[in-house]
């Protein structure tokens, strides 16, 4: 146990030699500060710790010291969003408020046009979705069916310029500030396919590009390996209730009366319990799928239990009117903190369990063309 500590210390030592002989120095100016006495913070982000702090003084500010070469920096400003990224390539960097530019190395020069080009796309894609949510609520409900396209067109849109700023720039570091959400942005151009995003970003590890070896790069993907793992852990964890006798819980339906699951489950017929919510666009768009089962196959044996994560319930009761959901509705309107997500370890919604007569859970996430094919093994 000593020897395996001293060789630990050992290599540590070795660790902290190796970094310091690569650290070079950095010189950062802040000028045209609004505000004196303002907290500034030199955040590494690949240990997301400050290693620098200044008071902004007369309108500036000044950091100077040594960190890892290339490292990838950002200024903070205490409780403000002002944030301002720059490689530590040993070239001085003045960041000037007025305009929110900053000067030094050809890099952290062109890093800055990028960051400001990308601020301007997300406020123009952020816009849409302020303006529909400063709307009176009834307005919103009224024309949420136009705001959906309306706002897949911006994400999208938002998401192309994020991508193609990304690539333009694959023959130098500056993708590495902007890593971190690329595979979220190209999922969302290919249908929300998690796999589409994950390939692009091994496809720029396996470039051989000067980003691609940055250590931020390649402490991304331990993370996203890291995400994908508890991922994992949950999707087993939620389907290792098939096979399991259903588990109960009581909530109030739309005319405020409690019921427990067990009312309606486990008591000679087939039930889907749907977990669903009105603010959902997936659920929406899933359930004219379960109506058409539930018109279908209710006369035969087939139920649902409507478990919503609602927290407004006039829009609940609403939803169940406009969707056409004849079935039982069910919440405690606790949003995702209702009793259902506990339970059942639900994380996403649209989801669903699919319950035999006698109680017991036999399938999960039956949706579209997978629920009336289980359907109709059973009924027909």
């Amino acid at each position: 146990m000593k020897k395996l500590s001293i060789l630990m210390l050992a290599l540590a030592a070795m660790v902290v030699l190796a970094c310091s002989a690569n650290n070079v120095k950095y010189k950062i100016t802040g000028v045209n500060a609004p505000e004196d006495g303002v907290a500034v913070y030199l955040i590494d982000m690949l240990s997301a710790t400050p290693i620098d702090t200044a008071f902004v003084s007369g309108g500036n500010f000044f950091f100077e010291g040594k960190a890892g070469k290339n490292a990838y920096l950002t200024v903070h400003f205490d409780n403000s969003r002002l944030a301002f990224p720059l490689f530590n390539d040993g070239k001085p960097v003045q960041i000037n408020l007025a305009d929110s530019t900053f000067t030094g190395s050809e890099l952290n020069t062109q890093l800055s046009e990028c960051t400001l080009m990308n601020l301007e796309a997300y406020d123009a894609y952020e816009k849409v979705i302020a303006d529909f949510e400063a709307l009176p609520m009834e307005v919103q409900e009224a024309t949420v069916d136009d705001f959906i396209p309306k706002y897949q067109a911006a994400l999208q849109e938002y998401a192309v310029f994020y991508i193609n700023m990304v690539e333009a720039n694959m023959d130098n570091l500056i993708p590495v500030a902007f890593i971190d959400l690329l595979p979220s942005l190209v999922s969302a151009t290919q249908d929300w396919d998690e796999e589409a995003g994950e390939a692009k970003f091994e496809e720029i590890l396996n470039s051989g590009k000067p980003c691609a070896k940055h250590p931020y790069v390649k402490e991304i993907k331990r993370r996203m390996e890291e995400s994908e793992a508890m991922r994992d852990e949950s999707d087993d964890r939620k389907q290792s209730v098939i096979g399991q006798k259903f588990l109960d819980l009581e909530e109030a339906a739309p005319d405020g009366t409690m019921h427990k699951l067990s009312e309606y489950v486990g008591r000679g017929n087939w039930v889907l319990v749907d977990f669903w919510a009105s603010w959902c666009g997936p659920c929406k768009a899933e359930m004219p799928n379960v109506v058409a089962a539930y018109r279908k196959y209710h006369d035969k044996g087939f139920d649902i239990v409507g478990l919503s994560f609602d927290q407004d319930k006039d829009a609940w009761v609403k939803a169940i009117t406009d969707w056409e959901m004849p079935w039982i509705h069910l919440s405690d309107l606790k949003y995702w903190n209702t009793v259902a997500s506990d339970v059942y370890s639900v994380d996403a919604i649209p989801d669903n369990l699919l319950i035999d007569p006698q109680g017991i859970i036999v399938a999960r996430g039956l949706r579209g063309a997978a629920l009336e094919a289980r359907l109709a093994e059973i009924f027909e």
